[in-house]
């Protein structure tokens, strides 16, 4: 693309999600990886796998390619160590026309993540000092800090805000001594802030250097900025959904209004999801759940077994068999889904009617 900030064009490579042609109604998330020339394809080949088995929404991915520019892009002031001259110049191509270019040319949403390694991964933190930060995700790939960068950085991450912020930085065992020590003592202060609305994750890997750390670091930064988007694992079953003392639907909902709150997204609820907080309210005995989570599953999947399904078990515990048993046959007429059957349905009525004599 031509760029009036840079007085010359610069190249980009661009990945679009999986049937973006054919979903013309869908915007996505934009990943912006600076040191797009090598960085891009660890990038974009990890996005289209998270997001194919749906631990991370689809997202567009834009590289910009620096291999000949990228000391002169990451200029900084010696005075104040802000962007200066080349630098101020290409902060200002990423600000005002890179995200105006994706946005106008592209159905890319308002959440953005900035990926970087090294230098860039030093530069794109100034992004984050503006009062409306332009990304609301980092991912600092061995960042070569630049004097000041620790304390300002510190400061920055520990004033509340209004939206939640990820950072995600990485070392390891082999990286710049420089740069480890450095991002060592880093880890130090943001571990100690009290930030709620700071979405923070660290990584010091034991069998990598500071090239080979980037592979390692790119999933497990996607796996953390994303983390609530993933299908209830056991880990979250157990540690959070079976000692809630509230509603586990109203965890359900919760969990989905914050993914359309962080990301823009309206995702429907997963069939994982719905059979994660039944199993919950099987094993606790909560058996008033099933009303509601029937009621969620009809809504979300109408024309579907599931809900259904939910609302027969209801009546079963409350007592009202005859009523869950019409329930089961009713649904002989809508899909299957997800090892919801209508075998099964009929099954279970076929039991009630036996062990009722209705």
């Amino acid at each position: 693309m031509e760029s009036e900030s840079l007085g010359t064009s610069r190249e980009l490579k661009i990945q679009l999600p999986r049937n973006y042609e054919e979903n013309t109604e869908k915007h996505y998330p934009l990943i912006v990886v600076f040191d797009g020339d090598y960085l891009f394809e660890v990038v974009a080949g990890n996005v289209d796998y998270y997001s194919y088995w749906e631990d991370m929404p689809e997202a567009i991915v834009v590289g910009v390619n620096q291999d000949d520019s990228r000391s002169e892009d990451c200029n900084i002031s010696v005075e104040d160590y802000s962007p200066s001259k080349t630098g101020a110049q290409f902060y200002d191509f990423i600000e005002n026309e890179l995200l105006t270019f994706m946005s106008e040319n592209y159905r890319s949403l308002n959440f953005r993540v900035a990926v970087g390694h090294g230098k860039t991964a030093n530069f794109m933190n100034h992004f984050l000092f503006n009062t409306r930060p332009i990304f609301n995700a980092f991912v600092a790939l061995s960042p070569s800090l630049s004097p000041n960068m620790e304390e300002n950085l510190t400061r920055r991450l520990g004033l509340e805000s209004d939206s939640k912020t990820f950072y995600y930085l990485s070392t390891a065992a082999l990286d710049i001594k420089r740069n480890k020590k450095e991002i060592e003592a880093l880890h130090t202060k943001i571990s100690a802030l009290e930030n709620k609305n700071l979405l923070y994750a660290f990584d010091n890997f034991d069998d990598a250097n500071h090239y080979s750390l980037a592979a390692q670091s790119i999933p497990k930064a996607l796996q953390s900025i994303f983390l609530v988007f993933q299908p209830i694992s056991k880990a979250e079953y157990k540690e959070h959904i079976l000692t809630l003392e509230t509603s586990p639907v109203d965890y359900l909902l919760e969990k989905y209004d914050t993914i359309e709150t962080l990301f823009g997204i309206e995702k429907q609820i997963l069939i994982n999801d719905f059979r994660a907080i039944a199993a919950a309210i099987q094993k606790t005995k909560q058996f008033d759940y099933y009303k509601d989570l029937g009621k969620i599953a009809r809504d979300q999947r109408p024309n579907t077994v599931l809900g259904s399904f939910f609302m027969a078990r209801y009546f079963e515990e409350i007592g009202k068999p005859e009523k869950a048993m019409d329930i089961y046959r009713s649904a002989y007429t809508l899909e299957e889904v997800e090892g919801y059957t209508k075998d099964e349905m009929l099954e279970r009525a076929d039991e009630i009617k036996q062990e009722f004599g209705l």
